[in-house]
């Protein structure tokens, strides 16, 4: 009998479980919310399928090494090294993208205050007047036009392989540098606060499927530079004359001139008090008039 019981101790002993302190917990939370995270951004981007075909891959090891063929056991030891090479390559814009997005997280911002310009305008108001003024008169003559907002990330890359013009901003000028027939008009604008600083500027393109077959290359470039970047662009079509613009990722088509000054005015920078005084000095003033 005291065998019997010696032996249960032991046996519950072995599997009793560890002393688990806070520490503990904040790691599995930390883990869980890692995974969490990486596991949805795959899913949204074609890595997804990259998973799936390492799963396959993984079940035929295991078969394999069950079965043991030494041959294909032989094959995935010497390549798997070459394999992860491959694709760190293949995925490079992925991996970048996701580094990009976590760096613009609020969470990561707010611990990390590299930002010393945070309190200032990117932009001045007059800006944001010039801009809508030009846009409504490019939509009205059917003029098509790309012009990018640059906002916290640098966009020195693509400024690169236009022409610097570094000039301040005026609708005239927009309005001249997008009319047809002229050096400059091929290409995107990029603002950089109150001065045009580039034209005629490549762009990478949007491989997103969900976009609309009926938008061209305009619109995917407007989108393309917006999943690499903070910016916010603004596309005017040729064809139909109508305005959308690019954020995140996002494109939102069909917008007038007061819904575009309202997105300038939500990545100019302003603080919160500052804007609030101006819709009461607004209202104080339509109500006098």
């Amino acid at each position: 009998m005291d065998s019997v019981i010696s032996f249960l101790k032991k046996y519950i002993s072995v599997l009793s479980f560890p002393k688990i302190t806070a520490v503990d917990v904040l790691e599995i939370l930390i883990i869980a919310f890692v995974l969490y995270h990486v596991t949805s951004w795959v899913r949204k981007t074609r890595a997804w399928t990259l998973v799936r075909g390492i799963l396959v891959l993984i079940l035929a090891y295991l078969i394999a090494y069950l079965l043991n063929m030494s041959v294909i056991l032989w094959v995935f030891d010497n390549t798997i090294g070459l394999g992860i090479t491959a694709l760190l390559i293949v995925f490079q814009p992925e991996l970048r993208k996701a580094l990009d997005e976590l760096g613009q997280k609020t969470i990561v911002n707010s611990l990390l205050p590299f930002d010393d310009n945070k309190d200032n305008l990117r932009f001045s108001d007059r800006t944001v007047n010039e801009i809508v003024r030009a846009t409504d008169e490019l939509a009205r003559a059917k003029t098509g036009a790309l012009i990018i907002m640059e906002r916290e990330i640098i966009l020195s890359e693509y400024e690169r392989t236009g022409i610097n013009l570094d000039s301040a901003i005026s609708s005239q000028l927009l309005i001249n540098i997008f009319e047809h027939n002229t050096p400059l008009h091929d290409g995107a604008v990029i603002l950089r606060g109150d001065r045009i600083v580039a034209a005629t500027c490549y762009l990478p393109l949007s491989d997103n499927m969900g976009l609309s077959k009926e938008l061209g290359t305009r619109h995917r470039a407007g989108v393309g530079v917006s999943e690499v970047s903070d910016s916010l662009t603004v596309i005017v079509s040729e064809e139909t004359g109508k305005i959308s613009i690019a954020v995140g990722g996002k494109l939102i088509r069909n917008i007038d001139g007061d819904l575009l000054r309202k997105y300038l005015h939500e990545v100019q920078g302003k603080p919160k008090e500052e804007k609030s005084k101006k819709r009461f000095w607004l209202r104080k003033g339509d109500a006098e008039s």
